[in-house]
């Protein structure tokens, strides 16, 4: 089964919890006993598991030894965490965007959310790169005059993102007027994550981008990763539900 329909239902199944197969086939147009195939690949590889009346996705947490498709459940059970403060997010990061610039948009969950944003925009000329598959996945609900560029690389089911050598080439060669982007946590005025090849992604965009602008939930403040992506300084704006505190002078 191809990883981007694995993609699709797990993350259908992450906003609804339980799904009948009729439901699952309805849904991804395809036959039952191709969705009865896709259904038991996945419960096979631990991601969902079979109920009375359908499915529901997993509570294993063994996810890190499975294939791509099942190590991409932690990022879209992401998804719909702190929707509601994500929303508030994307339409202020919405409102710094100017028509005509060049907007990067990464692979976190709130970048997704500032993308569907953009899909209703009174946009008449802007084009989005980024380096999340579902981003681009999106695309086609975007107005039809809206350019999209591709970020590739190798990709990281968990991150939902390509990253890499190739992707930092493919970067190093790109013009940005404006990046968004998450981190795992934001502490003593620092941007972290957990991933070394993020990290350095990440810290090559905020070379590139004239602006740069942190989405973070509110939920993430104080909390720190290994890697370093930047400083507070280094920041266009950072977009939160709450006031980011400043780190204690020493």
């Amino acid at each position: 089964m191809k990883t981007l329909r694995s993609l699709q239902i797990l993350e259908y199944l992450a906003a609804r919890r339980h799904c009948s197969i009729d439901e699952l086939t309805s849904h991804f147009a395809v036959s039952p006993a191709t969705m009865y195939r896709n259904v038991s690949e996945l419960a096979e590889r631990g991601a969902l598991r079979r109920v009375s009346g359908g499915v529901v996705l997993s509570e294993s947490q063994a996810v890190s030894a499975a294939p791509e498709a099942s190590a991409a459940l932690p990022f879209l059970l992401r998804i719909h965490r702190n929707a509601d403060k994500k929303e508030q997010m994307a339409q202020s990061a919405l409102a710094l965007i100017e028509d005509g610039e060049i907007v990067f948009l990464d692979s976190s969950t709130s970048s997704l959310y500032l993308a569907r944003a953009l899909q209703k925009a009174l946009f008449s000329n802007l084009t989005v790169i980024s380096n999340s598959v579902l981003i681009m996945q999106e695309f086609h609900q975007f107005p039809a005059h809206f350019m999209l560029c591709g970020v590739g690389g190798g990709f990281s089911a968990s991150l939902n993102s390509f990253l890499g050598g190739t992707a930092l080439e493919s970067l190093e060669k790109l013009r940005i007027d404006r990046a968004f982007f998450s981190a795992v946590g934001f502490k003593d005025d620092v941007a972290s994550t957990f991933n070394e090849e993020h990290a350095a992604f990440l810290r090559l965009l905020l070379k590139r981008a004239g602006k740069s602008h942190l989405l973070l939930d509110s939920s993430k403040l104080g909390k720190a990763g290994l890697y370093e992506i930047c400083r507070r300084e280094e920041l266009g704006s950072i977009i939160c539900d709450a006031e980011p505190p400043k780190a204690k002078k020493q």
